[in-house]
């Protein structure tokens, strides 16, 4: 039954030329619109930081601000490559829109990208980037300077466990009983006992051997570390350090002792933290420790003083929201299994990943407020 439409032609229409920009194909209520203006503030305030990196002649290189536009799309939309990163740059209209890239510009090699990535790190520059979303006045009234959360998780290495090779190996040589195969050689592992004092990856020499608990397998891993307020939840920090039984709680210090100001503040934290010399730290930085008690076989450093208090019970119900952090983070981020080796260059990339987690957020946390 005819409905007086006609049948289009399936014509393929290329124009010889087109008259578009990306600002116009952009949604006006697109979400990426309210984080880039907070992203072009936090830029701006770091020029001088980018000024210190680059000669002041020479050819020009990527643009440090299109280039961080860049790696925190990455993160925003889950991009598992800097390869597949800058495929989507060369026809993605939204992503050239916000990198700042016109619809003609080339886009740039990936190896050049990777490069000009790498000569960031020596900067700190997502740390600093990190604090300059943090810093800008609007945020700062979103953020408590009391009350906090701290924890940590495993950030598995870009490593097998092939690599785990006993430290005095020379020259890569194959032990007795493992077969040949080039690179995936196949290796036998059965009565060999393995610690991180007597092997260490040759993939990934910073990277740990390390379980969370009883049961779980161990894996080749680094340790990642948030600090969050507890007022919005948005992480104020965030750090890298090699796996070990002590990393937790001396990243927490560690953290704390960055937070400006010296008033007293609050930390909730879980029961892997409730040990007596990092109570006792705690105290020495004035922050009242509200940590979970672990009272298995053992007395807990946390007695009735800390949790006869209603505070307690809030800080503790309150501190579980940083695990949204972490999982947005391993997740959306891609950090379950870092791309990248080494603890310098895997902690650069979880603390822009850390912002880009804040940024997402920081938009509806602003129209409220």
């Amino acid at each position: 039954m005819w409905d007086g439409a006609m049948r289009g032609g399936d014509v393929r229409t290329e124009a010889l030329f087109a008259y578009v920009s990306c600002e116009r194909r952009v949604p006006k209520d697109h979400p990426l619109r309210g984080v880039l203006p907070i992203v072009d503030a936090a830029l701006s305030d770091l020029s001088p930081a980018f000024a210190k990196l680059y000669a002041p002649i020479g050819r020009p290189s990527i643009p440090p601000e299109k280039l961080l536009r860049a790696l925190l799309l990455q993160a925003f939309y889950s991009v598992r490559s800097e390869r597949q990163l800058m495929e989507q740059l060369d026809y993605n209209l939204l992503f050239r829109w916000f990198v700042g890239l016109g619809i003609e510009d080339p886009v740039w090699d990936v190896t050049v990208f990777t490069k000009n990535r790498d000569r960031l790190l020596d900067g700190d520059i997502a740390a600093k980037f990190f604090q300059a979303v943090l810093g800008q006045a609007e945020v700062r009234a979103l953020l408590s300077d009391e009350h906090f959360s701290v924890d940590g998780t495993l950030i598995e290495a870009w490593a097998s466990m092939k690599s785990f090779k006993p430290k005095d190996e020379a020259g890569g040589a194959l032990p007795a009983g493992d077969a040949g195969g080039g690179r995936n050689a196949e290796r036998d592992f059965h009565g060999e006992q393995r610690t991180n004092d007597s092997h260490a990856s040759t993939t990934d020499p910073d990277a740990r051997l390390f379980r969370k608990g009883r049961g779980k397998e161990a894996k080749l891993c680094h340790m990642g570390h948030l600090l969050m307020e507890n007022r919005n939840g948005l992480i104020v920090d965030a750090l890298v350090t090699q796996a070990s039984g002590t990393a937790e709680r001396e990243a927490a210090l560690t953290m704390l002792g960055r937070q400006a100001g010296r008033h007293r503040a609050t930390l909730g934290a879980d029961k892997a933290y409730d040990v007596a010399g990092f109570v006792a730290g705690l105290r020495t930085l004035n922050v009242t420790p509200q940590v979970a008690q672990n009272t298995s076989g053992r007395r807990s450093a946390i007695d009735g003083r800390t949790t006869r208090h209603a505070g307690y019970a809030t800080s503790q119900r309150i501190r579980k929201r940083i695990e949204e952090g972490f999982g947005w983070i391993k997740t959306v981020g891609n950090l379950g299994k870092t791309r990248h080796r080494g603890t310098a260059r895997v902690g650069w990339m979880f603390t822009l990943t850390a912002a880009a987690c804040n940024l997402v957020r920081l938009p509806k946390l602003l129209a409220v407020g």
